[in-house]
Order: C-alpha cells, then structure tokens, then sequence
C-alpha cells in the first residue's frame, strides 16, 4: 500500500494556514532537529503523519519532514536512519524486512496505530452476491460463468482482479495467492497505477452497480464507506504463506516503526508515541466520515479539524507542557 520507488527530496509538514495569526501564548521551545516521517500514500497512514507532524512541531518544538516512499523503501530508508518515524507498519506484511531491522537493533515499534485490520483480494460488492449468491468462495472463480461475469476486454476471458500498486508488498502476496489457488487459468491481475485508481475503479463500478473484483482492506475509504463481501478462503496458517500462500491473510497489526535513534534524539517524541492511539473504529472512521463530507479539505486542514475537535482524545498522549503549546497554536477557535 504505497508507490514503489523512494523520494529522497523531503518536504515539509503540509499545514501551512492553519494556524491563528497570532503567536501562541505558550510556544514549545524550537530545536535544531528536524525529524523525518515516512509518507505512504494511502489515507489513513498519510492523515496519521500530518496529525503527528503538528503535536511534535507545535507541542515539542521539533521541525518535521516527510518522504515519500513505498512500504519496503520507507522501512529500509528506517532501517538506514533517513527516516525517523513510520507511523503505519504493517504485520505480517513485511516480516523478512522488519524482522531484520529489529533483530540488528536499528529499529523499534513504541506500539500500535490503528490497532488490528483485515486485507484480501478477493472482495466483491455485496450487491452482487445478492445477484449471485452461490459465489461466496475463491474456488468458485474457477466457475465459467463467474470468469465470463468478471471478463472485461484484454483479459482474454479471464475474469478481471484488480489487486496492489506494484511495489506494495500486497502485490507479490496476491500474485502468489492466485497461483496457489489455482486460478492463473481463470484470473487476470491488474495493477492500478496508484492507491487512489484502485479506489476509483472500485467506485466507478460500485456507482454502476457492474461487477468487480480486486484487493481491499478494512482501513481503506472504500471499505469504510460501501458494502463490501470477502470471499471465502482456507484460514491463515504459518505454514501455508510459507509456501503455496494458498489460504487468507492473516489479520494484520498496524504498529509504529521509529529508528533507534530517536530514543537519544527525540525521547518526548518516543513518549508520546508509546501512548498514541488512534483506533480504527473509535477514532479513524469518524474522521473518514468527515473528509468525506469536505472533499475539498487537505490532508492538513483535516488534521487541524480533528485536532481541534478531539483534544480529549489527543491530549492524552502528550506532556502538560505540550498540550498547552498546542492548544495556543490551534487557538480552540472555529475549525478549518
């Protein structure tokens, strides 16, 4: 779940107009460190970075950046120290790399982010089980009537699943998947360009109420929004993704990944992200159902507005000192 190559040229924290004009009262004192976060391109860890980003400018008196990158590049530039904080890693998604980072002691996980959440590539809309309601199974697209109903043109009457952006780690997971299920026979994988044309595709057809079939996971926008159905698979077990992956993903854990440095660079910083919660259900689904009633809200103005809205929520993971300064800088005043 992110683009494929790593953007070395940072920028920085995308919030610019959203502060009152005038200075906070109580302003955390500035530092000579600029801490940098990896930026996936997807929702939830990109509104989760520019969320953090503020508490540690406002609140710690930090500067940030943020480089774009892909899941296996954004944990390898981790691993290498030119990125300070991961605020989405996912597990068991990258074991072989995590793994390696921890047990060389150059990164560390302070907890989690969104906690828990599903991914497969085999979702369809569930109007059109309704429609069909004996595909409920992988196995069933091996059926010549569920290939024709999928079929779209150059898919040499394959049915169609649009699965990961390449350089996802979900790509390979799929790919393999289809293989072990065997269904190369039957399916043809598409790529999309990028988190959003999946996405998009996705509405496009949900809009029409045509057939689709592709890669999904709980916490993304569409999942969150639609009524989506997983087809049956065998359950995860360690030994299968070990070899043939024939069988489901296993729920995954999204924890925070922060190179060890950052416990003699920014130990605030590490503190408080060892009480960062933000909950898929409690916190991340109302802040889905706001940007989508203000489309037009950057990452930035959307992470002041909840800011503003929720400091119960998010004072609880910073010192008093913080939440001061933060409080001042927002202002408490009309949202974004």
């Amino acid at each position: 779940m992110a683009t494929a190559i790593l953007v070395l040229a940072a920028v920085s924290c995308a919030v610019s107009g959203s502060a009152p004009s005038s200075a906070p009262e109580n302003p955390a004192p500035l530092t000579d460190t600029i801490l940098v976060f990896g930026d996936l391109n997807w929702n939830s860890a990109i509104i989760q970075n520019r969320i953090a980003q503020y508490i540690v400018e406002k609140g710690y008196g930090y500067s940030t950046e943020n480089i774009l990158g892909g899941t296996l590049p954004i944990l390898q530039g981790l691993r290498r120290g030119d990125v300070h904080i991961a605020m989405e890693v996912w597990i068991p998604n990258q074991p072989a790399a995590w793994d390696e980072a921890l047990a060389e002691g150059a990164v560390f996980t302070p907890g989690q982010s969104l906690g828990h959440d599903w991914q497969s590539a085999f979702v369809i809309p569930a109007y059109l089980q309704q429609q069909y309601p004996e595909l409920d199974s992988v196995e069933d697209l091996k059926d010549p009537q569920y290939r024709e109903l999928f079929a779209r043109t150059g898919t040499g009457g394959k049915a169609r699943l649009v699965s990961c952006v390449i350089g996802w780690a979900c790509d390979a997971a799929n790919e393999a998947q289809v293989k072990g299920y065997g269904l190369s026979e039957h399916v043809k994988i598409l790529n999309p360009g990028s988190g959003a044309a999946l996405n998009a595709d996705l509405y496009g057809a949900y809009e029409k109420q045509e057939p689709w079939l592709g890669y999904q996971w709980g916490t993304n926008e569409p999942a969150l929004r639609l009524e989506l159905v997983r087809l049956q698979e065998p359950p995860f077990s360690e030994e299968c993704w070990a070899t043939t992956q024939a069988c489901a993903y296993a729920d995954s854990t999204i924890i925070i990944g922060v190179n060890s440095v950052l416990r003699e660079l920014a130990p605030d910083v590490v503190a408080m992200l060892e009480r960062w919660d933000f909950n898929l259900n409690a916190v991340y689904k109302p802040l889905v159902r706001w940007q989508n009633e203000h489309p037009d809200a950057s990452d930035g103005e959307t992470a002041v507005w909840w800011l503003s809205n929720h400091p119960d929520a998010w004072s609880q993971w910073v010192t008093d000192e913080a939440e001061s300064s933060i409080r001042a800088e927002l202002g408490m005043g009309p949202t974004p």
